[in-house]
């Protein structure tokens, strides 16, 4: 799932070297943090939300199929 964030997020950005995901694991499944250059945040946000709201999908959608639940915090 990290390797699936991080290709999506070097797709959209102008600086893909400055894209970093790390992985942390709870009770509640897996988190995910994306974090990104101050001048791509909005590229990976998106008007209100839409494309961060379609990583999330993405990446819930892949981890159904391996029965895991993940969670992607994109951070500042």
């Amino acid at each position: 799932m990290k390797e699936l964030v991080k290709i999506i997020a070097m797709a959209l950005v102008d600086h893909p070297e400055q894209v970093t995901v790390t992985e942390s694991e709870n009770e509640e499944g897996i988190t995910l943090e994306l974090k990104v250059a101050p001048d791509d945040m909005g590229k990976v946000i998106g008007k209100q939300g839409r494309i961060a709201k379609s990583i999330r999908t993405v990446v819930k959608a892949a981890a159904s199929k391996e029965d895991k639940k993940v969670n992607v915090e994109i951070a500042q």
